[in-house]
């Protein structure tokens, strides 16, 4: 089966979604791969890395997307190339099928089958394959970063004869994959640092990483079958952000992280809370993309809110583009490698296979997750 991959055209997307390393391991199991010319430069892979590893190097973009059995992305594909793909084509990448309906429909007209990395279930068997964990996981370490780049202090206690200066304080809103490696890093940085989570059962979690866990009873929350936060009430809303109150005036620093699948994210942090922390503290939006937890960020932008700095980056794995490629690169393999059929020489995408069932968007011409389809028909 012959690969495509095309260069990413998104604006201020660093990352490929095909690395050398596993571009050589791929061929090493019997697929032929084309990528676009210049594709990896950005992340730090050049034409010649691939080349090595066996891989063809196209400057036709056109060429690489219309001779492709399987199209391998980062994003979604552009509503302009859908057509020069191949029908029965298969298309991996990040489709948002949610918030794209146009779009999927567009695949789904195509002939395309369409997989969402998203959509990969968090069971023991897909773990390798779960592309959000893994660049959630980076875009964790990058928050912290980014923090302690803007702030005015030091991260550690440090006890100098000139004095001593003492930790900062760093508080983490959202314990899940990105929320525990923004924990992990700012106690590295030697920060002291305190998080919330509205499921009680991550605080041990919390805990173990030497972390304070902030108590704030909210009643039922719970968590998803897929272990994600379940959506509050407005009271319970109102109560998370009345117990946060205290601490995030006296934290230094404030990360949240709190997103909901395929919607828009809830505020969690209102601007009174942002004015009441002192000047040059920082607050880290991690949600910005899907409408922010903070009021007053701003997608791409670094506010100032009375003397706070408020950094709204978008796309944050991208900031580590090469680590971020070389790991959502590793859950494309292993998402091909669990499904190719070596004697066949073709992926067996089984529709009853729970995986499947769960990425695949669209097929035989139609769109054919359930989830999705109840959302598009109103159900």
């Amino acid at each position: 089966m012959q690969i495509g991959v095309p260069k990413e055209t998104w604006p201020g997307e660093l990352r490929v979604a095909v690395v050398p390393q596993n571009a050589k391991k791929l061929v090493d199991l019997g697929f032929s791969i084309t990528i676009e010319s210049g594709a990896g430069l950005a992340a730090g892979f050049t034409d010649d890395d691939y080349r090595e590893a066996g891989v063809a190097v196209s400057s036709d973009r056109a060429a690489v997307l219309s001779t492709a059995d399987i199209v391998l992305r980062v994003r979604k594909p552009e509503s302009g190339e859908v057509g020069q793909h191949k029908s029965g084509a298969i298309s991996v990448s990040f489709l948002d099928p949610f918030n794209e309906q146009a779009l999927v429909e567009s695949m789904a007209g195509q002939g395309i089958v369409g997989i969402s990395m998203e959509m990969i279930p968090r069971s023991t068997r897909a773990q390798k394959m779960d592309a959000l964990s893994s660049q959630a996981n980076l875009a964790g370490y990058v928050t912290i970063i980014q923090a302690a780049f803007h702030a005015p202090k030091i991260f550690p206690m440090m006890m100098t004869p000139a004095g001593t200066i003492p930790p900062a304080r760093v508080f983490v809103i959202g314990a899940g994959v990105a929320g525990l490696q923004a924990i992990a890093t700012a106690k590295r940085l030697g920060a002291r640092v305190e998080a919330f989570d509205t499921r009680p059962v991550v605080a041990e979690q919390v805990q173990s990483l030497g972390a304070k866990f902030v108590e704030i009873d909210l009643g039922d929350t719970g968590q998803t079958d897929q272990g994600y936060a379940k959506e509050l009430t407005p009271e319970q809303l109102e109560m998370q952000r009345e117990g946060q109150k205290k601490v995030i005036a006296q934290s230094d620093v404030v990360v949240t992280t709190a997103q909901l699948f395929g919607r828009k994210a809830p505020v969690i942090v209102g601007r009174d809370m942002v004015e009441a922390m002192k000047p040059g503290s920082v607050v880290v939006d991690m949600a910005v993309e899907t409408g922010g937890n903070v009021e007053g960020s701003v997608l791409d932008q670094v506010t100032d809110i009375n003397g706070v700095k408020v950094i709204g980056q978008g796309n944050l794995p991208s900031e580590v583009a090469r680590n971020a490629s070389e790991m959502y690169s590793n859950n494309l393999f292993n998402l091909l490698d669990e499904f190719w059929d070596a004697e066949e020489k073709t992926l067996n995408l089984d529709p009853e296979d729970e995986i499947v069932e769960a990425c695949v968007i669209t097929r035989d011409g139609t769109v054919v997750n359930e989830t999705i389809k109840n959302i598009y028909n109103g159900a």
